[in-house]
């Protein structure tokens, strides 16, 4: 076991030569670039699985973490540890992320092979060779962005985290533009690294705060959360102004969190997830689930003992974690009830969903919020990986209608999309409950039925959503979800347990109106009618997956629970973690059986499901309107244009920084800098000309001047230089002369 512990720095580096013998030797060959991806992938797996497991079967691991150096630069005082660490949270993060993105890899073998998405007239090739002409691109890219996550989990240190974590922010960018030739796509990546920046800067900010404060000065986490590191950073102050004196810990925690919260697509910087849909939904799997935004709770559960300390000294820095949290998981899923886009409900999802995890750090709710990332992970992988299968489902339908249809137009669908691309397209309706693009394969309006042509992509999804709903006893989602409730109850935190309930509430709803309009009931368009099921290297990961989305949250049952609690090992994941926290100075809390939150767990997820049931569980008929929207009018269209915060945003935030570049621009070009450099280039000319005329007639010309000077005296010279007795007497009588003239005459005239 030692022996698999000492190669856990390898677990990144095979996705990353994948990365760059794609990138170097393989971009012209599709079929090597996705068979090197996934041995990559496959290689990280078994060896994340192993060092996993080998801590899961080891006595007394959480005692005794795993954290090697392999490389140290000195750094004047101290030296800067590269190295890994394996202890029990990131072991098992080591089982779920290298699992999904092995499940991603094989999944976009074939989801990039159908580029049903590409026009032919515009990528002709595309559809000769069945596979998207940037294949080999996406493999390299998807390969980056994997070993940006393994390398995130397993380092020591957070310098090194950031490194990493700045590797997915530009990978991200990469995928989610993938398609830039839609003015959507590039908009979508620029919008993503953006506002993730805003808050990766203040973690950095944080970051450096927090190496200058810690005693000794270091980044390495063995070394930031000693007890006596901890109890000084929360002893010593710092004068704000507005604030006053604010303990350092509780700074740098608030700096972190909004890291945490740009990543994770957190209020008020979740306005990038949604639109990150542009991508290729492997694309979004890999952000919603197994890398990007898990990143920024992981980044939570790393430093939860800053936050722990932290609520020791001052509760505010906890009350606004959670704060955050609860209000992004209700506010969240009320847009998600009005989407129309099969992959955008989800993306709001994933935004609640993670307010759930935050909301449980906030609360102290260490095991909560980390079990609820590992199950969240498995059952989200399901839903976007499903809804990939969908689309391209869907959109097979529609090219199958088109080609088999009474004008024998192959390409009909292809020219209508041209015309929908650009806003005007006749096969826009505008609706009551939004506009309606009738042949839009993400739209759920143009879907129904599709359990039947669709069955394992249909039943794997309803696997997920209800995990994500919280189907009592049987689902993950149920589990993970049902003890973070049982946390904000018993730990006395009124507003943040009603305020999740309200939001599962929602979440069961949505999920079960997003199976009723995509599976139940009868098809709506050509599209649903003529939908194929996927091929199976995109529905064998949804069935393998599906299997954690239902299991995974068996390991968290807590010991309490009646009946389950002391069959199913005992909540393994909590006595798994105990002796961790407790090597790191915390506090386990065990919260106790309570009947309230389970009654109410049991409410919401049922209740959700039954009323969403009872509204879409036929379906809609053909052009009818959502009967939520007509029930609740403008609320719905609130929900529907997400308050608006986009536009908000766009006419302040936005504006205000166009306006002011603009302003920059003239200040910089036509009033003040360009015409003081511009002045400046032309004093330095005028100085130039004059130090020219300078060089030119006085420099030169002494220096001319002596030369001709000693031209002259040669010429002279050499005439007294003929070889003749008689030239050189006569020279010598005139140097004689001269020297009387000299010298010897003043005398006489002084005697006279």
């Amino acid at each position: 076991m030692e022996g698999l512990f000492s190669v856990t720095w390898v677990v990144p580096i095979p996705p990353f030569l994948a990365f760059l013998a794609i990138l170097l030797f393989l971009n012209t060959n599709k079929r090597g670039s996705a068979l090197i991806a996934i041995a990559s992938a496959l290689i990280s797996c078994v060896l994340g699985w192993g060092i996993a497991f080998a801590s899961f079967f080891r006595d007394h691991f959480g005692e005794h973490p795993v954290d090697e150096a392999i490389y140290a630069i000195p750094t004047g005082k101290t030296e800067f540890v590269i190295g890994y660490a394996v202890d029990p949270s990131n072991a098992l993060m080591l089982f779920m992320v290298p699992f999904l993105v092995l499940m991603i890899f094989i999944y976009s073998s074939g989801y990039m092979s159908f580029p049903a998405h590409l026009r032919p007239e515009q990528f002709p090739s595309a559809h000769a060779q069945g596979k998207d002409p940037r294949y080999s691109r996406f493999m390299a890219y998807i390969c980056l962005f994997a070993t940006g996550m393994l390398g995130l989990v397993v380092a020591n240190n957070l310098l090194q985290f950031f490194v990493f974590w700045e590797v997915m922010g530009l990978c991200s960018y990469l995928l989610i533009g993938f398609w830039y030739e839609k003015a959507t796509a590039r908009a979508a990546a620029v919008k993503a690294f953006i506002t993730t920046r805003i808050g990766d800067a203040l973690l950095m900010i944080g970051l450096l705060l927090l190496y200058v404060r810690s005693e000794p000065s270091s980044l390495r986490f063995s070394e930031l959360f000693t007890e006596h590191n901890l109890d000084q950073l929360a002893q010593t102050f710092v004068n704000l102004p507005l604030f006053g004196e604010v303990h350092w810990i509780s700074l740098i925690g608030v700096l972190i969190f909004c890291g945490a919260i740009g990543k994770s697509a957190q209020f008020p910087l979740h306005i990038w997830l949604p639109d990150a849909m542009e991508g290729p939904t492997p694309v979004s799997a890999m952000i919603h689930a197994a890398t990007m935004v898990s990143a920024g709770v992981y980044l939570l559960v790393r430093m939860f003992p800053i936050y722990e300390f932290s609520g020791e000294v001052s509760s505010g820095t906890l009350q606004f974690v959670a704060f955050i949290g609860a209000f992004t998981a209700l506010f969240a899923a009320t847009i998600a009830l009005a989407q129309w886009d099969i992959k955008r409900v989800l993306a709001y999802s994933t935004i609640s969903q993670l307010g759930y995890m935050v909301a449980a750090i906030g609360m102290g709710a260490y095991v909560a919020a980390l079990f609820h990332l590992l199950t969240h992970a498995f059952f989200k992988a399901l839903l976007f990986l499903g809804s990939g299968s969908v689309i391209h489902g869907v959109e097979h339908g529609f090219h199958h209608a088109h080609e088999h249809g009474p004008n024998g137009h192959a390409n009909g669908h292809d020219e209508a999309e041209g015309h929908a691309n650009e806003g005007h397209s006749v096969r826009t309706v505008r609706r009551a409950d939004g506009l309606l693009d009738t042949e839009d394969a993400q739209d759920m309006r143009n879907m129904g039925g599709l359990l039947q042509r669709m069955p394992r992509t249909g039943w794997t999804f309803i696997i997920g959503g209800l995990a994500l709903s919280g189907f009592p006893l049987v689902t993950a989602g149920f589990w993970s979800k049902d003890e973070i409730l049982a946390f904000a109850w018993d730990g006395n935190h009124p507003w943040v347990f009603w305020t999740l309930a309200l939001a599962a509430f929602l979440t069961a709803f949505y999920t079960m109106r997003q199976i009723g309009l995509t599976f139940l009931g009868k098809p709506r368009t050509e599209g649903a009618s003529h939908a194929p099921e996927s091929v199976a290297s995109m529905t064998t990961p949804l069935i393998l997956i599906s299997i954690f989305a239902i299991g995974a949250g068996w390991f968290g049952i807590p010991t309490s629970f009646p009946v389950l609690g002391a069959i199913v090992n005992n909540n393994w994941i909590e006595h798994f973690l105990e002796p961790y926290m407790k090597h790191m100075h915390l506090h386990p809390h065990h919260p106790s059986f309570h009947v309230v939150p389970l009654a109410v767990s049991l409410i919401v997820a049922l209740g959700g499901l039954g009323a969403g049931y009872l509204i879409y569980g036929k379906g809609l008929r053909e052009g009818q309107t959502d009967p939520v929207a007509r029930i609740l009018g403008p609320i719905w269209w609130m929900w529907h244009r997400k308050y608006w915060i986009d536009e908000i945003y766009n006419g302040t935030i936005v504006l205000v920084a166009m306006w002011l570049s603009r302003f920059l621009a003239l200040f910089d070009r036509e009033w003040i800098i360009d015409w003081i450099v511009n002045g400046v280039g032309r004093l330095a000319i005028r100085f130039s000309d004059l130090t020219s005329a300078f060089d030119r007639y006085v420099v030169d010309g002494f220096v001319d001047g002596v030369g001709w000077f000693s031209d002259q005296a040669g010429r002279i010279a050499r005439l007294l230089q003929d070889g003749r007795v008689q030239t050189y007497l006569l020279f010598g009588m005139l140097i004689l002369a001269v020297w009387i003239f000299l010298n010897v005459l003043p005398m006489i005239l002084t005697l006279v």
